[in-house]
């Protein structure tokens, strides 16, 4: 009981001894919890991070550079080269960030150690090849890329395991069976995946698997099934809020009709596309696909957060984040806003069918609620000044 209810029932015992007794009112229950969370580390999607600090990596250095260098001087200097190299391919072929693209295709089981990975890359087709099919992340594209690179990876993962990656990382990650055990119990008390059911009107297993990582900041990670990837260190709320926000990926799905009407519109807008094509390529994104499935996501997860008491403020959020282009996610948030999504709930994706048939993705009725939203003069949305 809150301090302050316990001083209410103090104050008012006096009056209420005076009064007939009556039936005590029956307090509703809280319903049964609906989420289970599993929480793990994994050496293989270790490996895997610390490929984007051993690459250079501008977004990793800040975290790892003291890190990769210790480490790459173990490493033979042509393995250490054939990473940054792997890296440059990957984003020029359009994979995508190597080691979060990578973790995709080796996980649903193939990630637990570097052996693990060496036998994938060795066996892709066998190995790697159903699961990723079968999931929402297939892309032929991707897959063509990866099993090119393949040979070559396996060689990196080779000279990883040999110049002592695995010993390494313990003497990193420290007491992680420690971190294990105390985030799990601390996470017992939030539903994420009973909001996850209301809001997007579908069904989720009802367990969480997260995975605790030395190497993957500043990344959450979602992979195959419902497993996302985050440090170590993070705390319950931002567990929490990367929980709200991974498993909604994709929030519909993005090849069906509804979808593919608001694609249709956002690609006459004279600023969503804009903000595609021109925004840091290091902070993905790149298709106006992409952009669209990221920022429902994040719009959802938005209301999640603020449901069980862990969000942060909206436009603070989206503009500190990515260098403010999730403008697309703000004015979605406003639109459930104005529709008291969070307490109706119900299929999301005919939400989105019904708002792109309504107008409420015409530009200026978007621009206006995204203004609204994010605290910018709406033709000042972004870059942000």
């Amino acid at each position: 009981m809150h301090r302050r209810h316990l001083l209410a029932a103090a104050l008012a015992a006096p009056a209420l001894s005076l009064l007939p007794s009556v039936p005590a009112l029956a307090q509703p229950q809280r319903p049964p919890m609906r989420t289970r969370w599993k929480v793990r580390a994994s050496e293989g999607f270790d490996a895997l991070a610390f490929l984007g600090p051993l690459a250079g990596g501008e977004l990793y250095l800040p975290y790892y550079k003291a890190d990769a260098d210790v480490f790459a001087a173990e490493l033979p200097a042509a393995a250490h080269a054939e990473i940054a190299a792997l890296w440059k391919e990957a984003e020029r072929a359009q994979f995508g960030l190597l080691g979060p693209n990578l973790s995709v295709i080796f996980s649903n089981g193939n990630d637990g150690d570097l052996a693990a990975l060496i036998a994938g890359a060795a066996d892709p087709e066998a190995r790697l090849l159903p699961a990723y099919r079968a999931s929402p992340y297939w892309a032929e594209a991707d897959w063509r890329w990866f099993v090119g690179a393949a040979p070559r990876l396996r060689a990196v993962f080779e000279a990883m395991q040999t110049a002592g990656f695995a010993a390494f990382r313990q003497r990193r990650i420290g007491d992680i069976d420690a971190r294990i055990a105390e985030l799990t119990r601390s996470l017992g008390d939030y539903d994420v995946i009973r909001w996850h059911e209301k809001l997007t009107g579908r069904g989720f297993d009802p367990q969480i698997e997260v995975v605790l990582l030395q190497f993957c900041k500043p990344h959450g990670i979602k992979v195959q099934g419902q497993t996302f990837l985050q440090a170590t260190d993070w705390g319950v709320p931002i567990t929490v809020r990367n929980a709200a926000h991974e498993m909604l990926h994709p929030p519909i799905p993005m090849d069906g009709p509804a979808a593919t009407a608001a694609l249709a519109l956002l690609g006459k807008d004279p600023l969503i596309p804009r903000i595609v094509a021109d925004h840091d390529p290091k902070w993905g994104y790149t298709t106006l696909e992409g952009m669209l499935n990221e920022d429902m996501a994040q719009a959802l997860d938005q209301l999640i957060s603020e449901a069980l008491g862990v969000a942060r403020n909206p436009a603070d959020r989206w503009r500190k984040a990515d260098d403010g282009i999730h403008v697309l996610a703000g004015a979605i948030y406003g639109m459930l806003r104005q529709d008291r999504w969070v307490e109706s709930g119900g299929s999301i994706e005919a939400w989105l069918a019904d708002a792109v048939r309504a107008g409420r993705f015409d530009p200026p009725r978007l621009h206006a609620i995204a203004a609204q939203v994010l605290e910018r003069p709406v033709d000042a949305l972004w870059p942000l000044g």
